[in-house]
């Protein structure tokens, strides 16, 4: 395994991070345990989950895979060797409002935390994460902005970085994180830190990948220059970057086939991306799974892949990503792609 460490702490982290939001739908607590024993077989340190997980979240299953996490660690004794990360949602929705009816401030970042720290069985966590910004912006597969002068969100990054500030002086968070932030939102997060002497972010959790590279415009240059560190989700594109759907070999449990509305990755120009760099990986003697996944551990601003699996044989083939590494000729002949099909996904 490779090694990195949170920008701005001295906490070690592995390069790839086992993502969970399977387990409790997809996947038993059974298995959830099994991937748990296995990646740290492999070295893998790095937890990531959410109050909200499994995805989707429906008021039946919401919670269950931090409680997979909890029951593992009591089960195991091995909370001192693992990294935990976790997030609460932002903004309530139709998908969220079972969780809460309030956005993000002091009462509902209290309630959040505490009610994850008892699913997961831990009196504190390593990372503590935004879900996603409360105001109208794109995200989620909406390409552009566009303004909506109706928002009724108003300003509160002082806000919920002082709720933040306090849930650590308690020491029930250790560090904060932002995912599926904008470069304005993340500026403003940063500068009112700066400003104010406030907890600064540390990471970001956005979508990456061989066809959602829109992280490499504005904000690789915040993260390079903040020094603010990618946690990289959807390397995999939902499993479309395996090549199962082209090929036909998806299993009946396939995320995308439990749940065919989480299409962002099933675009024609998508499929046919997918069709070239499967081609390119066959080509070099690797799984697409495999190019996909070394792709995104080689980017200067990713400090951590978080990547996910429904079954052993798949999370195995994940993790050993970590040992290829991507020539000059094989880089050159997807950015010939990306040149030619640039970000079919968002």
């Amino acid at each position: 395994m490779e090694y990195t460490t949170l920008p701005h702490t001295n906490i070690r982290i592995s390069k790839i991070c086992l993502g969970t939001m399977t387990w409790g739908n997809q996947n038993t607590e059974t298995e959830g345990h099994a991937q748990l024993d296995y990646a740290l077989e492999q070295g893998v340190n790095f937890i990531d989950t959410a109050e909200m997980y499994p995805v989707p979240a429906t008021p039946e299953t919401q919670g269950r895979t931090s409680k997979t996490i909890g029951t593992w660690l009591k089960k195991t004794g091995n909370r001192d060797k693992v990294i935990l990360a976790s997030k609460i949602v932002g903004r309530s929705s139709d998908y969220t409002a079972h969780i809460r009816t309030t956005g993000i401030n002091s009462v509902s970042i209290k309630e959040a935390i505490d009610n994850e720290l008892t699913r997961l069985q831990t009196d504190y966590i390593d990372l503590y994460q935004i879900h996603w910004p409360e105001r109208d912006t794109n995200t989620f597969g909406i390409r552009d902005y566009k303004h909506n002068p109706d928002d009724s969100w108003t300003d509160n990054f002082n806000e919920v970085l002082q709720a933040l500030e306090a849930q650590i002086k308690m020491g029930k968070i250790r560090y904060i994180g932002m995912s599926n932030e904008k470069a304005w939102g993340t500026m403003r997060f940063l500068e009112e830190a700066k400003a104010n002497s406030l907890p600064r972010m540390i990471t970001i959790q956005n979508a990456y990948s061989l066809i959602n590279r829109i992280f490499e415009g504005d904000m690789a240059e915040i993260s390079m220059r903040e020094n603010l560190g990618l946690l990289a989700y959807s390397p995999m594109a939902f499993g479309v970057l395996s090549g199962k759907y082209i090929k036909g070999t998806a299993a009946d449990n396939a995320r995308l086939k439990l749940f065919p509305r989480f299409a962002r990755y099933s675009s024609e120009q998508c499929t046919e991306a997918t069709k070239k760099y499967l081609k390119i990986a066959e080509t070099h003697n690797m799984t697409l799974a495999q190019m996909s996944l070394a792709f995104v551990n080689q980017q200067p601003f990713v400090t951590s892949n978080i990547i996910g699996a429904t079954n052993l044989e798949q999370l195995k083939e994940n993790i050993e990503s970590i040992h290829v590494t991507l020539s000059e000729d094989v880089l050159k002949q997807i950015n010939e792609v990306h040149v030619m099909i640039p970000n079919p996904a968002t």
